[in-house]
């Protein structure tokens, strides 16, 4: 039987840009619906069953950045930024907010397809088929699970970004090993070049945030001044 094609969601207001992006999906084997505004872009994919979506952060009815933020409240879907703005600072605001990666305007449909590409190997399962249950990682009251891309909190699932859960993944499996900032950058981003340390610092705060959501007065991460962060070990 043939594999069934990646669906992406394309959230661009302009015909010329979102025609390119399109003609390089298709060509690269991908399924693509392009949505002209943000709030369209929402809807759409709350309702449809996307792989990734590509997101305009100038958009006619609100930013893309919000957006972005809207979708991380509900999804881990990966996000792949599109802006005609190349400065540092919007950059990492993107990358903060939970977006995966970015490709700056003018720029080559290889270069997209090959980043979306990038995107969803670094979201994709390495077990190769079916779907595992959550596995039992060696600190209590935490489950994960690969597949889904989802970290349960003695029974909450977390609205987690899909740095976010590299980042907690990686100290949840390795429970009381201090990891730096440029170790939890090469772990976490592809390009760890392209982020800052506060970056890290950042999405630490975010899911310290949702961590105490979802059990208040629990705070399982732990700071190292001018080294970086480890999870507490429970043994």
């Amino acid at each position: 039987m043939p594999t069934a094609r990646k669906r992406v969601l394309v959230i661009e207001d302009e015909p010329s840009i979102s025609d390119t992006i399109v003609y390089a999906l298709e060509s690269e084997g991908f399924e693509a619906r392009v949505e002209p505004t943000g709030g369209a872009g929402l809807d759409a994919a709350r309702s449809g069953e996307f792989a990734a979506i590509i997101l305009d952060v100038g958009l006619p009815d609100m930013s893309g950045l919000d957006v972005c933020r809207s979708l991380r409240a509900e999804s881990p879907i990966p996000v792949l930024f599109l802006t005609a703005r190349a400065s540092e600072v919007d950059r990492v605001v993107g990358l903060e907010l939970g977006g995966d990666d970015y490709v700056v305007k003018p720029f080559s449909p290889r270069e997209l397809t090959a980043r979306l590409r990038a995107v969803l190997r670094r979201s994709g399962t390495s077990n190769g088929g079916g779907t595992p249950g959550p596995a039992a990682p060696p600190c209590p009251g935490f489950a994960i699970n690969d597949a889904r891309y989802e970290i349960r909190h003695h029974g909450v699932a977390l609205a987690l970004s899909r740095t976010e859960f590299r980042l907690l993944s990686l100290l949840i499996l390795n429970p009381g090993r201090v990891y730096t900032r440029a170790q939890l950058m090469d772990h976490a981003w592809e390009e760890p070049e392209a982020s800052m340390e506060r970056t890290v610092d950042s999405h630490i705060k975010s899911i310290r945030a949702k961590l105490r959501a979802a059990t208040p007065g629990v705070d399982p991460i732990q700071t190292h001044r001018g080294i970086g962060y480890s999870l507490e070990d429970p043994r």
